[in-house]
């Protein structure tokens, strides 16, 4: 009998240890947060370490796609959201997103130093701006030696026939650069002009990309002369060498900010308002400094190569509120008008 209590001794010991140990394993388990995001690819990495360096106990989960493409899906999933935070979509999109009910209201800390106009301006926002990204032209220098065209400087000059399926742009449908271009483009020309001008642009357009980024890209292979994009990845492909051309129109510039909020319901509120405090940080914006020459916080002061330092003065005054009240019919109306054109999905 002794030896059988002896042999029973260890295995209670056994238990105890792990009973012990559990609550500890416990604690080291980590909160997966679910975020949809329309962010370039090569920030990511970055921006995932960065938060998670100050924040070991919650992990980002990157779900990524074009801002279209990641709107379409979070208003899909409306009656059963997956995602828990929506961050690196354009403004508009969030907007839509609000008007639908579907973001929770947090005042992140840090909220006073944020700059008024790339915030939501209520109290309890329901997104903040995180950085500002501008229409630009991508024009392949090579190409545009080769057929002998002056360096288009307006948005107009894009009209020549010279330039006849040799341009190429993102549909707004997928791509929050697409819309934030056509949006401008509607208020600051009035909507009759507006289309007039994309009417005799789609005649020289060779066909509208799925992505912000890809036109730029295309331009600087050469696929065609001009990519009509975002200067942030004309900066960057200037930077790695690549024979381009940065134009900013002397019209203005169509934008839009990259913006971060917290699905409603999302069942992870305190890591969700965790990434949101951060976002908001100047360590945050200083990532965002990076690639992009105006950011949310006025100290964090960018210096981007290839990008003038009066930027912000050449931005067009632009109305979100009504672009995302009118996204739908604009673009129903555009898909109507110059949809044959755009590259298989």
């Amino acid at each position: 009998m002794r030896l059988r209590r002896l042999s029973i001794l260890p295995l209670a010991l056994v238990a105890l240890a792990m009973g012990l140990a559990a609550p500890a394993s416990r604690a080291q388990e980590k909160t997966s947060l679910t975020v949809y995001t329309g962010l370039e690819a090569d920030q990511l990495k970055a921006y995932k370490a960065a938060f998670e360096a100050v924040n070991p106990s919650v992990e980002i989960r990157w779900v990524r796609d074009s801002n279209g493409v990641i709107i379409a899906r979070l208003l899909a999933e409306k009656a059963a959201p997956k995602a828990d935070v929506v961050m690196g979509v354009t403004a508009t999109s969030l907007m839509l997103m609000d008007q639908e009910g579907m973001l929770e209201p947090y005042a992140p800390a840090g909220l006073a130093q944020v700059k008024p106009a790339l915030r939501d301006s209520r109290p309890q926002p329901t997104w903040v701006g995180m950085d500002v990204l501008s229409s630009a032209l991508c024009v392949s220098k090579v190409e545009r030696e080769k057929l002998g065209l002056a360096l288009p400087t307006r948005w107009t000059d894009l009209t020549d026939p010279a330039w006849k399926g040799r341009i190429t742009m993102p549909n707004p449908a997928s791509s929050g650069t697409g819309f934030l271009m056509v949006s401008a483009w509607l208020q600051m020309m009035g909507e009759e002009k507006g289309w007039a001008f994309m009417d005799a642009l789609d005649r020289n357009i060779a066909s509208y990309s799925h992505s912000g980024s890809k036109p730029c890209k295309q331009a600087a292979t050469g696929e065609f002369a001009i990519g009509l994009s975002f200067e942030y990845r004309a900066s960057k492909l200037i930077e790695q060498g690549a024979p381009l051309e940065l134009v900013l129109p002397a019209e203005g510039l169509g934008w839009d900010m990259e913006a971060v909020g917290i699905v409603k319901g999302t069942p992870k509120l305190a890591a969700a308002r965790t990434l949101l405090d951060w976002a908001v940080t100047p360590e945050a914006n200083a990532l965002y400094a990076q690639n992009f020459a105006i950011v949310a916080r006025p100290e964090v002061q960018p210096k981007v190569p290839h990008i003038p330092a009066d930027l912000e003065s050449r931005l067009v005054k632009q109305d979100f509120a009504w672009a995302a009240a009118n996204r739908d019919r604009i673009l129903a109306e555009w898909s109507r008008r110059y949809d044959a054109k755009s590259e298989a999905k």
